[in-house]
């Protein structure tokens, strides 16, 4: 079978897709899956950073972690965009066609801005994962409201996009693409905005089609491990010197909630515990 396809989307930056793809890539390594990663942000490099963080520090400290294997698809030097644009893609494409023979599980991080790389990358997902902060500013990328009544008057920009990747995907006679989006930053009090959100969230699901699932809180743990490359899952590490608090055990749980709400074939969330 070829590998499960998991990709991280959103035209809007700082929603936290590069962290996601982290803690799900180390997750799935972690329950013994062959795991392939491809980050298609060529100048931020997010998700490739972070890997090679991992293995620098893995290698200093003499441990042993789970280790998702990067595939980064490197900047064109062309000078023309549109040949750019194609040894790019010529570059996707081969990465993809020997990752999907050899692995169990592929996750891809895109770009936060509309790329042919970013496109190629979704229309290839056969999970699609959206993070989005709980705000209206980020909604706005799916659908559009009206300020009077919070209703929504229709799809926006990215709902829209991923709308053609999907009649793209039938077309080709590929498997419905499962489109997720994940709730992070949600405010832990009842307030009037969460709730506005989270309604206008739970129908613009029923109108187009995704499933919502937990995100992430707002924690200071996630940037903090950014420089040794490491997840919540590899927590405690003793050479670290960070004490699990009870964020740091809520953090952890947030991330298998996540992965138990993608539903991927052949894993078993306890497995990644």
């Amino acid at each position: 079978m070829p590998a499960h396809i998991i990709v991280f989307g959103n035209e809007k930056g700082g929603s936290g897709k590069s962290t996601a793809a982290m803690h799900v890539a180390v997750a799935l390594a972690r329950a013994g899956r062959t795991v392939a990663a491809i980050d298609l942000d060529t100048r931020q490099r997010s998700l490739s950073r972070q890997l090679e963080n991992r293995a620098e520090w893995a290698a200093k400290q003499a441990v042993r972690l789970p280790m998702p294997q990067l595939f980064a698809v490197p900047r064109s030097a062309s000078k023309s965009l549109d040949e750019a644009a194609a040894e790019e893609l010529a570059t996707l494409a081969g990465v993809l066609a020997d990752t999907e023979a050899r692995f169990d599980y592929v996750v891809i991080d895109t770009p936060g801005a509309d790329t042919p790389l970013s496109r190629a990358g979704h229309a290839a997902a056969n999970t699609l994962v959206t993070p989005m902060n709980d705000s209206f500013v980020d909604f706005d990328l799916l659908a559009r409201i009206d300020p009077a009544n919070y209703e929504v008057r229709g799809p926006s920009l990215y709902a829209d996009f991923v709308w053609d990747c999907r009649k793209r995907r039938l077309m080709a006679r590929k498997p419905a693409l499962d489109w997720v989006v994940m709730r992070n930053r949600v405010a832990t009090a009842q307030a009037r905005n969460k709730q506005r959100v989270g309604a206008a969230l739970g129908n613009l699901a029923q109108r187009i089609g995704f499933r919502l699932a937990p995100g992430f809180g707002e924690r200071v743990i996630f940037r903090e491990l950014f420089p040794m490359g490491l997840t919540m899952l590899d927590l405690p590490q003793p050479s670290v010197g960070m004490p699990l608090t009870m964020s740091h055990v809520a953090a952890r749980q947030e991330v298998r909630e996540l992965v138990e709400a993608l539903k991927l074939p052949g894993m078993d969330v306890k497995a990644a515990a």
